[in-house]
């Protein structure tokens, strides 16, 4: 499940945010750390070509390491950059070498290390233009959470370099493609690849801006105006993606552990899952639609 469905499991949201977290969203951040193992140390392993993963138990954070240096997308909880630091020492690198670090979306599970990180290394920090302001605020800008910074809130980090939609970020032999796909915040982002594997070639998506979390408005008063037009553009952009492998932020949403224990015997190959990322996002255009139908928005 993604946050927004486990939001809604926890209860429904606050229309008018305090000044402190609603009960629901601290409810549904405590049970996602600990039913969701936000926290919970995984062992680092290579996933295909120059692509390691050194987050958690339940989020992604994806090592690129090339002959230049390491790149690294996401960094999850506030309080994981040691965490994902030992993570890359374990696989034989230096944190000390990572030049980039890119995100998916500026939400403190997300970029919560992203601080740690480059106080490290020294990274440039790159981010997609709409979410620059809700980075370098620590979420004080970001446009539905800015009065829950308690739970939802992160320590600020300056942005080195703004992204716009196509924008490539390259490092050594690695080059990512961004493209922008808002809603989930205005400057979601998800990332192309295209990797080599053992002689064979990838094209590697990291999905992101597919989730529309309680208390988001579509319609009427929207969360922020366009909101609406914007999931419609980030489907369309998705839909039109082929991938061979797709990784995202969150590993309940792509048969982590299924494909982690395939990958023992197969390598790259358990992870070549196309037919599973067109049912994920024809999912999430489902959900999509029934959550404008039930605020009585046209789809």
């Amino acid at each position: 499940i993604s946050l927004a469905v486990l939001a809604a499991s926890a209860g429904t949201a606050a229309a008018q945010a305090p000044v402190t977290a609603a009960p629901d969203t601290r409810s549904f951040i405590a049970f996602a750390r600990k039913a969701l193992k936000w926290d919970e140390p995984l062992e680092p392993f290579k996933v295909a070509g120059p692509i390691h993963f050194v987050g958690t138990h339940g989020l992604g954070a994806w090592l690129f390491a090339t002959r230049d240096g390491l790149l690294l997308l996401n960094t999850a909880m506030p309080g994981s950059g040691p965490m994902i630091a030992d993570s890359i020492r374990k696989l034989g690198f230096k944190p000390e070498d990572i030049k980039i670090i890119a995100n998916g979306h500026a939400h403190l599970d997300h970029v919560g290390g992203h601080a740690y990180m480059k106080a490290l290394s020294g990274a440039q920090v790159v981010t997609m233009d709409g979410d620059v302001a809700v980075m370098e605020s620590g979420g004080r800008d970001d446009f539905f959470y800015s009065r829950e910074l308690d739970v939802m809130g992160f320590e600020p980090v300056k942005v080195d370099r703004a992204l716009h939609d196509g924008d490539t970020v390259t490092l050594g032999e690695v080059t990512l493609t961004a493209r922008k796909t808002p809603g989930h915040t205005k400057g979601t982002t998800t990332f192309v690849a295209s990797i080599s594997d053992d002689g064979k070639e990838y094209t590697v998506v990291f999905p992101d801006g597919v989730s529309v979390n309680p208390g988001y408005k579509l319609t009427g008063v929207p969360s922020y105006e366009g909101i609406a037009d914007d999931y419609r553009r980030t489907l369309q952009t998705l839909e039109a993606l082929v991938p061979d492998i797709w990784l995202a932020a969150h590993t309940e949403w792509f048969d982590f552990d299924g494909k982690r224990v395939r990958a023992q015997n197969n390598g790259a190959a358990a992870w070549v899952d196309p037919d599973g990322y067109r049912a994920f996002i024809a999912s999430r255009r489902k959900l999509f639609e029934e959550r404008l139908e039930l605020e009585g928005g046209s789809k």
